[in-house]
């Protein structure tokens, strides 16, 4: 039988081979030197895919990076980008990781590979509802492994918040929008020019994500209405989220507050947009919090992400649920997925009644009308209740995460069957921690990340302890991973899955056949009723509610 060489590279790694990449990579605007690691991977930590985006360069475009011809030591990650507050409280002293200069990657490679091996790339783009970088630095190491060695991944810091998205007639006059989604959009660029030199392969790009990763790719997807320019060929989103979507006029708001706050208002300065660029970002971050809707009421709080992705017309044309609804994505395979209970860590925990959980959804979706609440009223009963919170926490969290995470990834699936033949495939991650499921947040959102990655590889701490080998859910860890680096390595989760794991059959709208995965008792499941009848209903009036 014959095998091919790349198979054999686990075999050798360590193992110097003729023309294997170094750890030391030149660019032609810099070099950075790598490091090999005993695991078979090198790493390159804090590679610069753009230009400081600083004083005049704040809400545009990311240009490309400055010229040096220094030797760099890529042995330290990049700034993560500042993060936007939920409220007017004050963060704790700046934090030395953070900063407005962010435009940095990381790399991992296995240390076999030559420019020759062209492996394929699982691109990540991390979560933080696109207010914070809240998966930071992640180690590829572990899904290089599950890979048998036959992948290359790369992360990376995106613009978030204020300084990512911020959208008004000056920022359109004098400036872009959504410059998160283009900082991202320019890593996509840099992959294709650059990683031949790690020994991947620029046409066969997968693009991960999770939360408003998640929802980053299906921005991606219909980007543009859904221009294909041949950046990625497949994509698996985790607990993507559909937000409120605003467009340029009614994201006004959110300039005239700031613009307010630190006195570069309409009445002080004529070119308020010159004036925040000038401002000392430690002045302008002690004024960067959240604030509600306009016209949102006495009761009204911020929302939990203020500043989101844009409708402006040019990357992103309309609303996520018309975009699928008329087919305008990019057809490649897609894997979409949520956690049984995503909305538990983002619904007050003390919600004691109705009104409490109505006020909640508006804060979050400012369209939704007294009509639409009512309904949802009905269609979520009052769950079971935890100690030490109110008795309809769980019913709020039941709503909006069906509303914000499940139903909309059931929509992406159902869109996809219905105009790509290219592959879909849907799945629900109930792996229950008990640490988690005693606390009352079932299984939250996004914790899936912890076993696709490995619980060494992701952020110190936070993986669940039983995530580890040994304990009770460590059997997942190789079963999910071998689905997702199937998927890297063939656009198909079943070609190399582990050994025993069932196939995972495609999602069809009449169907709606999907994965659960749960330790010792993966299967495929049908979508029961009742969800399914919820989902229709939050799915039809997804264009009213601004997702």
């Amino acid at each position: 039988m014959w095998i091919s060489y790349v198979v054999l590279l686990p075999l050798l790694a360590g193992v110097p081979l003729v023309g294997a990449v170094g750890p030391l990579v030149n660019f032609d605007y810099s070099s950075y030197r790598g490091t090999a690691r005993s695991t078979g991977v090198t790493e390159w930590l804090g590679i610069r895919f753009a230009a400081p985006p600083l004083g005049e360069l704040r809400w545009r475009a990311p240009q490309a990076p400055l010229q040096n011809d220094t030797v760099i030591d890529a042995v330290a990650h990049g700034h993560i980008c500042l993060t936007t507050r939920r409220t007017a409280t004050p963060d704790p002293p700046d934090d030395p990781k953070t900063s407005e200069d962010c435009p940095f990657l990381d790399v991992y490679a296995p240390s076999s590979a030559s420019t020759t091996t062209k492996l394929p790339v699982y691109l990540f783009i991390q979560g933080g509802g696109f207010n914070s970088n809240s998966n930071a630095n992640y180690n590829g190491t572990g899904l290089i492994q599950a890979a048998d060695m036959n992948i290359i991944v790369v992360n990376f810091n995106y613009r978030v918040g204020l300084y990512g998205f911020l959208a008004s007639q000056e920022v359109v006059d004098n400036g872009d929008t959504n410059v998160g989604l283009l900082d991202q959009r320019m890593v996509m660029q840099w992959v294709q020019k650059y990683i031949t030199l790690f020994g991947g392969d620029p046409s066969h790009v997968v693009l991960g994500g999770d939360s408003a990763g998640g929802a980053s790719l299906l921005y991606h997807l219909t980007a543009y209405g859904g221009r294909d320019d041949g950046l990625f060929q497949a994509a698996a989103a985790e607990s993507a989220s559909f937000g409120n979507m605003l467009n340029v006029s009614q994201s006004q708001y959110q300039y005239d507050a700031i613009i307010e706050r630190v006195g570069c208002g309409y009445d002080k300065v004529q070119d308020t947009i010159g004036c925040l660029r000038s401002l000392n970002v430690s002045y302008l971050q002690a004024h960067n919090f959240n604030i509600p809707y306009p016209d949102g009421g006495p009761r009204a709080r911020a929302p939990l992400y203020m500043y989101q992705p844009t409708i402006d017309g040019g990357i992103i044309t309309d609303y996520s649920y018309r975009l699928l609804q008329t087919g305008d994505f990019i057809r490649v395979p897609v894997i979409f997925g949520d956690d049984t209970n995503g909305g538990t860590v983002f619904t007050p925990p003390n919600t004691s009644n109705y009104s409490e959980m109505d006020q909640f959804l508006v804060d979050q979706f400012n369209a939704m009308t007294t009509n639409q609440l009512e309904i949802m009223n009905a269609m979520y009963p009052p769950a079971e209740t935890y100690p030490d919170s109110g008795p309809l926490w769980r019913t709020v969290s039941n709503a909006y995460g069906e509303m914000r995470y499940m139903c909309p990834s059931q929509a992406v699936g159902s869109a996809y069957s219905e105009y790509s033949a290219s592959g879909t495939w849907i799945y629900r991650y109930n792996v229950m921690d008990p640490n988690q499921t005693e606390k009352g947040y079932g299984v939250p959102h996004t914790v899936e990340i912890n076993a696709i990655w490995g619980p060494y590889n992701v952020a110190p701490q936070t993986a669940p302890a039983s995530y580890y080998p040994g304990q009770s859910n460590g059997g997942i860890i190789p079963v999910i991973q071998g689905y997702w680096t199937s998927f890297i390595r063939s656009y198909d989760p079943n070609t190399y899955r582990v050994a025993g794991s069932p196939e995972w059959v495609q999602w069809t709208a009449w169907a709606k056949d999907r994965l659960v995965f749960q330790t010792n008792a993966t299967a495929m499941e049908v979508v029961d009723h009742g969800q399914q009848a919820r989902c229709a209903y939050l799915q039809s009036i997804g264009i009213l509610t601004q997702q």
